[in-house]
């Protein structure tokens, strides 16, 4: 019994003395090889932040540490605003190194008694244990002395030290600062009056810096580059130390001072350099050497334009269509940027091919597919399911789906960039082989993909384009139907010879061109930069890719580099997108346009350019979705990490030394804490939540866990992350409260979400989107009922919304600047007139596009009368009502009505006669579920309907 008992004791001490090793920084990862002392401040961030957690989550209602547990929170978060700024940084000097040692020996002190109190229940060691904790207090205000000196030394020190790197030459980083520092200083003055002046200095030369440089064009005058970076790099600083709430009012107070004399060198040297100018001889310019701006209302050119593929075209369509019955399997093999997705695609599409199969579909694979997201992809264009439904199904039940869809017919399958046969091997079960001339077409980058799925396949190699053929598709993209100046034509095909036969090299160099002032000068400049690269053939390709980039104008660089956070291959639907640029700060203010607009005419530019590629049209035109060819996705990533504007963290402890962040996870394995000393991180995978939190991410601006159940964010509390712009959860979290920056919020609710008054008081939430639908609370309807107001000022969009009473109704009218609304409504019971009728939503006056589904819920033989709808509308959708023909005339006679869809719409009559004066600027008309068996309209009716 006594052994046992000892051998209890041996193995709990030993378990307690494991423990141990968590309380201290890691010295394996200190002692690394790799180790940088940067990284080192970083592994430190991570444990004073672990410990941050242990104090935070410890109940200390029993124990003698409750009234210090506090402050020394409070010290502990001072060492993370100091490890994160520019002092620490400086380990070039003696003094720094010492503080930093300092520091590590502190926090592991503070590790070491932590682990005492847990695993100490003696009376002797508690009254130690109290002693210990006040040495460690003492000790603090010893390192808040020497951090303090510190700080003035090295602002004292003269640098010339310039960055090596080139940089994103865009000061949008000074755009965002400039609004969180107007925020503090009209909304929060109470919380920063000791600070408040030099806000406002720091304010006032930031704003006047970035008013003179914005339109400078760095391309022609170079040597204000220098200027811009040191502009951005304090800009950085300074947000760092200002919206951090770890940051201390005295420590804040000492930086900005600091902050000051740098910006009011930085504006010395600006007026010095200006002296050296003439007047009128510092031009400025949106486009650099010589571009000219797309039209940011130009519909982007959807059809690919085919050069030197007809052969090849027409040998795979005779094997498309060949008499083997038997389910045959054909690839596309050649490298990047031949163009085998635009020939697949042109095949795909082709007349011959469309009738010839019962059932067609296209599925992306790429190299890190999963066969979930497959078999959604092709059933959702083979079955009848509902593509609402498809999604929520079980992995099994889709595949049974599959199969059962595609039995007995004959269907073809375009299998876009696989990597290896796995992706086949784990699809191949779900299509049936009945002998009906079923076709799979694989397109890849290998050869032996094809052969090793079937030993039967045909394989075709898709060859380089001639010189010839070079100059043929280079021509078309950027003269279009124009014929090419007579002086331009030798340097053209300079130019096209110089792609070597690769037509994405070709599509980009177009793409440069065509945004070019047609000077023979000019494309000389272009000659040359090839010349000056194309000496390496194995980067030949890339080097063209990246003089394209090289071409791009300020503003839209960080928008291009922005796509390196979405993985490779994915579909990036154009509202999220526009979203996070908007949320990240990558979009500059335009007088007399919304940031959505600016956003849409970045993204046309970039399309324009042939950068960024069209995935899916809406029904008026505009681009729906899109995506990112994987050269220039590749070329994206390594320029982005080069200028130190991203780095991905796909993995393990990562350490990032980047501005942004982006944080993945595409497999099993989960991303252990990722770190960083001033990183702004875009998340937007779902990962395991309790591995990454850390106060490190206290700029976190962009949140998508709307996978992840949120009663965990709850519990460690999601209000830390108080500069979140873009919320996307799966249910609305209990702290919304403390989120006062948020601008979007996404919920991919499965039941209907109640929405609390706390929401409709957030006055810089523009975007709200329910995925199941919301209804307001109760509580809200109080509150209107009482003509209480609500702060809803800023919100442009709404979707999807319940309005099932008057005080919906009422609640809505705070809305003002609303620029879309999807809704279902019923029809509401009017206090005042006493009777039934249709919501009223005309005083929605800015409202441009609205979707109304109608919820019937009465049974009356009193009319609800006629509907009313906003004048500025552009966009109806209609889905489920009852409509008289009179209530189609007022639809008819909105002004600015470009497109109409009613889907399920019952009419009193089966002849719609149509009228003078309606629909006149109508582009779009969609019935579906329409029953019409005559329609009387004459030739100048609809005069502007395209389709």
């Amino acid at each position: 019994m006594g052994s046992e008992f000892m051998v209890r004791v041996e193995r709990y001490l030993l378990l307690v003395n494991e423990f141990s090793l968590f309380f201290s920084i890691p010295k394996l990862q200190i002692s690394s090889n790799s180790a940088t002392p940067n990284n080192i401040n970083e592994l430190v961030l991570v444990f004073i932040d672990f410990l941050l957690e242990v104090l935070a989550k410890f109940d200390w209602r029993e124990s003698y540490l409750k009234g210090q547990n506090q402050i020394l929170q409070t010290e502990l978060k001072l060492l993370i605003a100091y490890l994160g700024d520019t002092p620490s940084q400086a380990i070039e000097l003696e003094e720094t190194k010492s503080i930093l040692t300092d520091i590590e020996a502190l926090v592991n002190e503070v590790g070491s008694f932590l682990y005492s109190v847990f695993f100490t229940r003696y009376p002797v060691l508690v009254i130690e244990n109290d002693l210990s904790l006040s040495d460690l207090l003492q000790n603090f205000e010893i390192l808040k002395i020497k951090i303090k000196n510190h700080c003035i030394t090295v602002s004292k020190i003269q640098t010339d030290h310039m960055p090596t790197k080139t940089v994103v030459l865009s000061l949008f980083i000074v755009d965002s600062l400039l609004d969180d520092l107007k925020d503090l200083m009209n909304n929060k003055a109470d919380t920063i009056v000791e600070v408040k002046d030099q806000f406002k200095t720091i304010y006032d030369e930031l704003l006047y810096l970035r008013s003179f440089l914005k339109d400078i064009d760095f391309q022609q005058h170079p040597e204000f580059q220098q200027l811009v970076i040191r502009i951005r790099d304090i800009a950085y600083e300074v947000e760092y130390i200002v919206i951090n709430s770890f940051t201390p009012v005295w420590y804040l107070n000492l930086r900005l001072s600091h902050f000051m004399e740098n910006i009011k060198h930085i504006r010395i040297a600006l007026e010095e350099m200006m002296q050296s100018y003439d007047t009128g001889v510092l031009q400025v310019a949106n486009y650099p050497s010589g571009q000219v701006s797309l039209q940011a209302g130009k519909p982007p050119i959807l059809e690919d334009i085919v050069v030197g593929f007809e052969d090849e075209a027409k040998k795979i369509i005779d094997q498309l269509l060949g008499a083997l019955e038997h389910l045959q399997i054909l690839s596309i093999y050649g490298m990047p940027g031949l163009g085998k997705t635009t020939l697949a695609k042109k095949l795909y599409n082709d007349p011959t091919i469309v009738y010839h199969f019962d059932k067609c579909a296209w599925c992306v694979v790429s190299q890190t597919y999963q066969r979930r997201n497959m078999l959604i992809d092709i059933l959702k264009t083979v079955s009848d399911l509902s593509r609402e439904r498809i999604p929520n199904m079980e992995e099994d039940q889709l595949a049974e789906a599959l199969y059962k869809s595609l039995k007995g017919t004959r269907y073809f399958i375009v299998l876009d960039d696989i990597w290896n046969v796995d992706a086949w091997d784990d699809l191949k079960r779900y299509f049936p082989d009945d002998r009906c001339r079923s076709r799979i077409l694989f397109t890849t980058r290998l050869k032996d993909v094809g052969l090793q799925a079937s030993p039967q396949c045909v394989v075709n190699e898709l060859p380089f384009l001639s010189e010839a053929q070079c100059w043929d598709l280079l021509q078309q993209k950027v003269f279009q139907k124009e014929y090419c100046p007579p002086q331009l034509i030798d340097i053209g095909k300079q130019i096209a010879t110089n792609c070597h036969g690769l037509p994405l090299a070709v599509v980009v160099m177009a793409a440069v061109l065509a945004n070019m002032e047609k000077k023979e000068s000019l494309w000389q400049e272009v000659v040359g930069s090839l010349s000056s690269h194309i000496s390496d053939g194995n980067n030949k390709c890339m080097d063209i890719l990246e003089l394209s980039y090289k071409h791009l104008p300020v503003h839209l660089k960080p928008c291009f580099l922005y796509f390196g956070v979405f993985q490779e291959d994915i579909e990036i639907p154009i509202g999220k997108l526009i979203a996070l640029w908007i949320a990240e700060g990558l979009i500059e203010k335009q007088e007399q346009k919304s940031l959505e607009d600016v956003a849409h005419d970045y993204l046309m530019d970039l399309i324009g350019r042939s950068l960024i590629l069209i995935a899916k049209i809406k029904s008026d035109g505009r681009v729906k979705a899109c995506n990112m060819h994987d050269l220039l996705h590749d070329m994206c990533l390594r320029i982005a990490e080069q200028e130190d504007f991203l780095k991905v963290i796909q993995n393990e402890l990562s350490i990032c030394d980047k501005h942004h962040m982006s944080i993945h996870s595409y497999s099993n394995t989960s991303c252990s804490r990722p770190s960083g000393l001033h990183v702004r991180p875009f998340l937007h995978q779902s990962l395991n939540p309790s591995t990454f939190i850390s106060g490190s991410l206290e700029l976190l601006r962009i949140f998508d866990m709307s996978t992840t159940n949120m009663e965990h964010y709850d519990q460690i509390g999601i209000r830390r992350f108080v500069h979140l712009r873009y919320l996307a959860v799966s249910c609305i979290p209990s702290s919304t409260a403390s989120l006062h920056n948020l601008e979007f919020l996404l919920v991919d609710n499965k039941e209907v979400a109640q929405i609390p008054e706390i929401l409709l008081n957030m006055m810089k939430l523009r975007y709200l989107h329910f995925r199941g639908g919301a209804q307001f609370m109760e509580s809200c309807h109080m509150r209107a009922s009482k003509d209480e107001s609500f702060q809803m000022n800023n919100l442009e969009n709404i979707s999807f919304l319940f309005i099932y009473e008057e005080n919906d109704e009422k609640i809505l009218r705070y809305s003002p600047h609303l620029r879309r609304l999807k809704c279902a409504f019923k029809v509401i019971w009017d206090s005042s007139k006493r009777k039934y009728r249709y919501p009223n939503l005309d005083f929605l006056n800015k409202l441009e596009s609205l979707r109304l589904s109608f919820h019937k819920n009465y049974e009356t033989k009193t009319s609800p009368g006629l509907m009313s709808f906003p004048s500025n509308i552009k966009k109806l959708n209609l889905c489920k009502f009852d409509l008289s023909w009179e209530q189609i005339s007022i639809i008819g006679r909105l002004l600015n009505l470009e497109i109409l869809k009613l889907q399920d719409v019952f009419l009193e009559g089966k002849q719609w006669d149509t009228s003078e004066g309606e629909f006149l600027e109508l582009k779009f008309l969609e019935l579906d579920g329409v029953q019409i068996s005559q329609w009387n309209a004459s030739s100048d009716h609809f005069p502007n309907l395209q389709r």
